[in-house]
């Protein structure tokens, strides 16, 4: 069987897959009698943790004489519960997960909850090394991560808890991991973070984010596309501004961790910008970057918020002109303040959040329709679709086109789901 890696939540999850299929290989784990099943789970909801749990069990039915291993978000903050269960062999932590030594010494099959968890205090990490891979498996991007933890705390967040403080990798080292990926046959790199703006006040002569960025565009000049994950606004240098308004090669797509569009809810959220930060911070770049498009996580049904705070987070919308909105009914989870407020019915949460989709999805639907008769390139991901510069999902119609190509197209339209296009070249032979 060797080694099935199942990774839930976010590209940060993704990235660090990777390196635990090296590291868990170089410790002989794939040679196992059954082999090894390897759980990177993610904390940032309560569904989240059940969907792990469920697909935990199902593993354990299907391959009984596997071993099963558990690490990630929610390992690292609920690891008795997973202990408890008895499909589960060994629960490692979320720095351990990335050490070989950590799959060695596997413990033996029915031993107790409290010999097979093996989980550390993440507040005692304080740097993220390198991890060099060569690809992401089945992807035609990469991922890089760049930075790890968050020190901000916020009221509704458990991730902190999951990931520890804030640290960064070296530019140097991620300058070299984004070559040997580009060399590769990468044509789109994504640098990856808990809280990506961070980057950089531990390191050596505090670099930030924009600086990283511009170091990796002018010392990897064959990159075609960098891109950026989610981004807190507030921590957008000047660096960032300047490679946003100069390097086309900067992806025009900018994830905001936005959260909510009322400055009382944003208080309570404990969170550092105000409504009217985001506005701003999307006017400034469609100035310096008049393609850009924007993303946004935003929750719905927040402890205490009423109908107007919840009409100023479906405004905001339109206000930022986001086009990618990713709608969350609130989950309270165990140990954070917010846990502790008073909450919403879970009917009131869950029609703000079906009302919140509906609201993303006018949003997207508009965003497709501007985008109609424009050229753009597309970098081919699977079976002719793709994504655009703005991250914008395109099925390409015509010619068979290879996984990992970057294709120009015309865009001719969209399905109601995603931008339906041509490729140029058939175009042109037309």
């Amino acid at each position: 069987m060797g080694i099935d890696i199942v990774t839930f939540g976010c590209r940060l999850n993704t990235y660090e897959s990777e390196v635990m299929r090296g590291e868990a290989e170089a410790a002989g784990l794939g040679e196992l009698d059954g082999g090894a099943i390897v759980f990177n789970t993610c904390a940032v909801t309560g569904e989240a943790v059940r969907q792990a749990r469920q697909a935990i069990r199902r593993a354990r039915r299907e391959n009984p004489d596997a071993r099963i291993i558990v690490t990630g978000c929610a390992a690292q903050t609920e690891p008795a519960s997973f202990g408890e269960m008895d499909e589960v062999d060994l629960v490692i932590g979320n720095d351990d997960k990335l050490k070989a030594q950590s799959y060695r010494a596997l413990p033996e099959f029915g031993v107790n909850q409290f010999e097979k968890v093996r989980v550390n205090d993440i507040f005692e990490v304080r740097e993220t090394a390198a991890h060099m891979v060569d690809a992401i498996e089945g992807r035609a991007r990469a991922f890089v991560q760049v930075q790890n933890g968050c020190d901000h705390r916020c009221t509704f967040c458990i991730i902190p808890y999951g990931r520890g403080n804030s640290r960064s990798v070296p530019m140097g080292a991620v300058v070299e991991q984004v070559k040997r990926l580009v060399e590769n046959g990468y044509r789109e790199v994504v640098l990856t973070g808990v809280d990506l703006t961070s980057y950089g006040p531990d390191l050596p002569g505090q670099p930030s984010l924009g600086k990283l960025v511009l170091s990796i565009l002018r010392q990897v000049p064959e990159l075609d596309r960098l891109r950026l994950s989610s981004i807190d606004s507030i921590e957008a240098d000047d660096a960032l501004m300047e490679a946003i308004a100069t390097e086309a090669r900067l992806m025009p797509h900018f994830h905001l961790s936005l959260q909510h569009g009322d400055n009382l809810i944003l208080k309570r959220m404990k969170r550092r910008h105000a409504r009217e930060d985001s506005i701003r911070f999307c006017e400034d770049v469609r100035r310096l970057r008049p393609d850009a498009a924007f993303g946004a996580d935003i929750i719905a049904g927040f402890p205490t918020e009423s109908e107007e705070h919840f009409a100023n987070s479906l405004s905001i919308v339109d206000e930022c002109g986001l086009a990618h909105v990713h709608a969350f009914p609130f989950s309270p989870r165990d140990g954070t303040p917010a846990a502790r407020m008073p909450q919403l019915p879970r009917d009131v949460v869950k029609d703000r959040a079906r009302r919140l989709r509906a609201k993303a999805n006018e949003a997207w639907l508009r965003h497709m329709e501007q985008l109609s008769g424009t050229r753009q390139d597309v970098l081919v991901e699977r079976e002719n679709i793709g994504r655009i510069a703005d991250f914008s999902v395109v099925a390409l119609d015509g010619v068979e086109t290879a996984p990992g190509s970057l294709v120009p197209a015309v865009i001719t339209g969209h399905d109601g789901e995603m931008l339906r296009g041509t490729p140029a070249l058939a175009q042109a032979a037309e």
